[in-house]
This record gives structure tokens, C-alpha cells and sequence, in this order.
């Protein structure tokens, strides 16, 4: 059974920094594009970052370019992707989603709809 759970979102206050986690088990998915999504009260699901298989590419949305590094370890039996922010402000407050790609030949510039698994999300909330 395929499970994704994130973990580390929490109720911070603007300029803040916070990791969050997401644990990946029960299938492998070392060769697949891995990303985080979030989506803010009465909004669509948003694209946030990704990372290829490799680690070695990455894309960002604009809104979080230059504050926000995504990350993976690709263990042998557990998988962990992570996303480190900076520079917290009010517009980043959302439900985060980690996801894994839909195949191995999406890569880090595909939209939701590439993406075939997916977390409960964790909730982040930025404070004045």
C-alpha cells in the first residue's frame, strides 16, 4: 500500500522558516519526479516545487523562488522529500501536498494532473 504523509506544518509567524516532511513507503519511487502542492482556503490546488528522481533538477513557482528549497532522500525501503521555507508571509498559509509522478517520464515541470499519488497535507499557517 502506497502511503505519502506529511508532516512539520504548523502555526508560524511572518519571517518565520519551517521544514516540512513527507514520508514515502510502500512502493519506490526513486526514479520518479517527486513535488509539493498546496492549496489556500476558497483556492485551486498550486503548484509549489519539484525535483526530478536524480535530485539534480528542480523547478519552483515563482511566488516561493528564492525562498523555498525542495529536497529528497531516496532511501533503499523509505522515501522522504522534503521543502524548506524561508521568509514566511501571509500568502504562503495553505494545506501542503506531497505528491509522486503519475510515471518516470514526467519530469519536473508537469502540472497536478501528472501526479498519481498524493498526501493528506499538513497545514501551514503564517501569522502578522
Amino acid at each position: 500500500q502506497v502511503q505519502l504523509v506529511e508532516s512539520g506544518g504548523r502555526l508560524v509567524q511572518a519571517g518565520d522558516s519551517l521544514r516540512l516532511s513527507c514520508t514515502v513507503s510502500g512502493r519506490s519511487f526513486s526514479v520518479y519526479t517527486m513535488g509539493w502542492f498546496r492549496q489556500a482556503p476558497g483556492k485551486g490546488r498550486e503548484f509549489v516545487a519539484a525535483i526530478s528522481s536524480s535530485g539534480g533538477t528542480t523547478n519552483y513557482a515563482d511566488s516561493v523562488k528564492g525562498r523555498v528549497t525542495i529536497s529528497r532522500d531516496n532511501a533503499e525501503n523509505t522515501m522522504y522529500l522534503y521543502l524548506h521555507m524561508n521568509s514566511l508571509n501571509l500568502e504562503d498559509t495553505a494545506v501542503y501536498y506531497c505528491a509522486a509522478a503519475r510515471t518516470a517520464r514526467v519530469d519536473v515541470r508537469a502540472g497536478w494532473y501528472e501526479y498519481g499519488y498524493w498526501g493528506q497535507g499538513t497545514q501551514v499557517t503564517v501569522s502578522a
